[in-house]
Formats: structure tokens, C-alpha cells, sequence
């Protein structure tokens, strides 16, 4: 009986592994394609209009902005992925008034990717390091 019982627990062990590995393989996507970042050039921060860095693209430059001035973006306008290449922190805002009452993320300036904001983005501040 002990043997028996042994050899059904050695079974099931040996199966747990082999089932989850199916599982995981179950769930990856069948072909490899990995998600393609924007093009975003070094010195930059880019917002495009729809998440995956598609859609309409914004580009914004740190000789055209003030440092750590509320940046709303074009009347209407919002942003749903984001490529910040500034070399600073960047601060995205949910409000167009870059209020801390709605949603709000701040991204580090090293060549951050972010393919899908958890919100939409109005507006954005760029601080000093």
C-alpha cells in the first residue's frame, strides 16, 4: 500500500510541473513579436495619441520649455504613451492644469518607455534633476 501510494504521489509530482509549464506556454502569444518602442529622439520627450507609440506624435524639447512649468498639451489634445529621452524627470498629469487632484506619474529622464499611461495624459511638467 505505501508503495502504491508512493509511486501515485511521484506521478502527480512529476505531472504539476510539465502542466504548468503547458499553462504558461498556453498563454504567451504564439508568435514572437515584441512590442516595437517609437521613435524618440535623445534629448526629447514624446507623447503619441494612442497606446503602443502610435497615433499622432508630440515632440517637445527641453530648449523650448521652462523648467518645471505646467506644459498643457494642444487644446483637446491627450497622450496615451510616452517616450521620455530628456535626461531629466518628467511628471505627467491626468488635469490639463497639471492639478495633483487627478492621476499624475513622474518617469525618469534616462530613456524611459512607457507604451500604455494608465491614464489619459493633458498635460506634463519637466523638472531639474
Amino acid at each position: 500500500m505505501r508503495t502504491t501510494v508512493l509511486a501515485a504521489a511521484l506521478a502527480v509530482a512529476a505531472l504539476v510541473p510539465q502542466a504548468l509549464t503547458h499553462d504558461r506556454a498556453a498563454a504567451a502569444p504564439e508568435t514572437a513579436s515584441e512590442l516595437r518602442l517609437g521613435s524618440c529622439e535623445a534629448g526629447g520627450l514624446c507623447l503619441w495619441k494612442k497606446p503602443d507609440f502610435t497615433g499622432a506624435r508630440q515632440t517637445h524639447e527641453l530648449a523650448a520649455l521652462d523648467i518645471e512649468s505646467c506644459v498643457p498639451l494642444p487644446r483637446g489634445g491627450t497622450a496615451q504613451s510616452l517616450a521620455n529621452r530628456t535626461g531629466r524627470p518628467v511628471t505627467t498629469y491626468q488635469s490639463a492644469e497639471c492639478a495633483e487632484t487627478g492621476e499624475f506619474e513622474t518617469y525618469p529622464g534616462g530613456g524611459t518607455w512607457v507604451p500604455h499611461s494608465p491614464y489619459q495624459v493633458r498635460a506634463f511638467k519637466i523638472w531639474e534633476n
